[in-house]
């Protein structure tokens, strides 16, 4: 059977067709949950069809998965290194359809699409050189005769809920830790990217299939807030990594607390870029059309508040305005394209309802602030002038929304910065050692990532990503992030024939 457009044809290189099953549990593809149709958001057609799984679908496969974690945890680490290695070359192997995916399901321009894979190829390289480094520690003891040492075991499953704006990256963040650490992996993908998760999937199966592994070291499913739900109750998943907003980050948050397990949260975010009166100005403005504008404002890692140094103030604004008129508007898939399509029609509406918040407010919209009228889901990259007090700027916009204002020193600049619930990213331009290490340090900014001269957006995979505050407080990715998908125990070995204890403490 054919798709109802030629130009979705490649999907059939990489293992898709018109319909899908979106359950893939007990080395199985399977499907008894509501039929959904996934969309392209650049003109709100549809592509292909999707089965999701059910509740019943879920609870299968969860069993068989804790049945597979007690296999894969056995196998040495560097051994689960190859089999994360082979899944990075296969993911190597079509990258340029699984990018063209990426785009043409979620929306964002195709660089940014081939960008997102190759983020999981380079966590896969990431992750095969951690495969031998799961180092613990030896520890001198107080006492004769005795050693004291740390070891890190698997924690057995790592549920992981992924959203829409990163549909497969952040799945990469933590599933390549997670396996080589000896961990099964439950993923539920975004609803509204199907697609994506059963493309990923029939990667890492292929591999696990071709390795004689079983099939439930890697189990996922498409679906609704009743799989999402299901997995923040299980207490066969010790750890749940949530992507999403900051209220329903709270709401799993606290059903996982309740069962005393592990989440590791990666929310929203409200990201400030401080141009100081020394900066290089044409760096600055490249960045921040970069930061505010990619994947159409719809980053974690977007920059929503522009704060310019009075002195400077009208240059940079100025170059701004410019390089905005210059900016492509259309067809993600297109070359050239530098804005695609908002992901959905309720994203699109809730753009036009904060512009009209923005204008009841009788704040300055310097440039943009409309849809665009068309069959998709397009509208305007915009700068709104505003005081750094207004309710709007504390809250989080997801489109590609710029709030600009003035301050006149780096006190005050830092005060804004930190003004907000969230606390995910921030940066700061400028050429003076001190002003840097004052920005970087403990009176500086209060967010996960702290940057200089460079965007807001686009980490590297080697720094361990996340945010403070109502960011959540998780970190994902690389640095010594490994250590939350592990369990940690002290251990005390007495080898001699006298027990001498702790403190000096004489007991009888």
């Amino acid at each position: 059977m054919s798709f109802a457009k030629k130009e979705y044809e490649f999907l059939k290189e990489i293992g898709l067709g018109p319909h899908n099953l979106g359950c893939y549990a007990s080395g199985v593809w399977s499907g008894n949950g509501p039929v959904i149709t996934s969309i392209n958001p650049a003109n709100n057609q549809a592509i292909a069809e999707v089965t999701e799984a059910s509740t019943e679908d879920y609870e299968e496969g969860m069993q068989t998965c804790f049945e597979a974690a007690k296999t894969w945890m056995q196998i040495p680490a560097p051994k689960r290194g190859e089999i994360v290695r082979q899944i990075g070359d296969a993911l190597r192997a079509k990258l340029q359809q699984l990018g063209q995916l990426v785009s043409l399901e979620m929306g964002k321009i195709l660089a940014e699409g081939i960008g997102e894979v190759q983020e999981i190829i380079d966590m896969c390289d990431f992750a095969v050189g951690l495969s031998r480094q799961l180092n613990g520690s030896i520890i001198p003891s107080e006492r004769p005769n005795h050693m004291m040492l740390e070891m890190w075991n698997p924690l057995g499953i790592v549920g992981v809920i992924t959203a829409f704006n990163f549909p497969c990256a952040v799945l990469g963040w933590n599933a390549c830790l997670a396996l080589v650490c000896g961990n099964c992996v439950v993923w539920k993908g975004a609803p509204t990217t199907p697609l994506i998760t059963i493309a990923m999937t029939k990667i890492v199966a292929g591999v696990l299939e071709k390795n004689n592994l079983p099939g439930a070291i890697f189990t996922s499913f498409c679906g609704g807030a009743e799989i999402g739900q299901a997995i923040a109750k299980d207490t066969r998943i010790q750890l749940v990594s949530f992507t999403g907003s900051s209220k329903v980050g709270l709401m799993v948050q606290k059903t996982v607390n309740e069962r005393f397990g592990k989440c590791l949260l990666e929310l929203s975010g409200n990201n400030a870029i401080i141009v100081m009166d020394d900066a290089d100005i044409q760096l600055a403005a490249r960045s921040v059309l970069f930061a505010a504008v990619g994947t159409a404002g719809q980053r974690c890692t977007t920059c929503r508040r522009l704060l310019l140094h009075e002195s400077i103030y009208q240059r940079v604004l100025d170059q701004l305005l410019e390089v905005y008129k210059q900016v492509k508007i259309g067809d993600p898939l297109q070359s050239g394209t530098l804005l695609g399509p908002l992901h959905t029609r309720a994203a699109r509406e809730n753009f036009e309802k904060g512009i009209e918040i923005i204008k009841s407010q009788a704040w300055k919209i310097l440039t943009g602030g409309s849809a665009i009228e068309s069959e998709g889901n397009f509208v305007q990259p915009t700068i709104v002038e505003i005081s750094p007090n207004a309710d709007v700027v504390k809250e989080e916009l997801f489109a590609p929304v710029l709030y600009v204002m003035k301050f006149q020193t780096l006190k005050e600049a830092i005060e804004i910065n930190n003004s907000v619930p969230q606390g995910l990213s921030s940066s700061l331009f400028t050429r003076k050692p001190e002003v840097i290490f004052k920005w970087i340090g403990p009176q500086g900014s209060d967010c996960g990532i702290v940057n200089v001269n460079i965007p807001t957006n686009g980490a590297e995979i080697g720094g361990a990503f996340g945010g403070e505050k109502g960011t959540g407080g998780g970190r994902e990715a690389g640095s010594d992030s490994w250590k939350q998908y592990m369990r940690r125990s002290t251990c005390t070995i007495n080898y001699g024939n006298e027990l001498p204890l702790a403190q000096g403490i004489n007991f009888g």
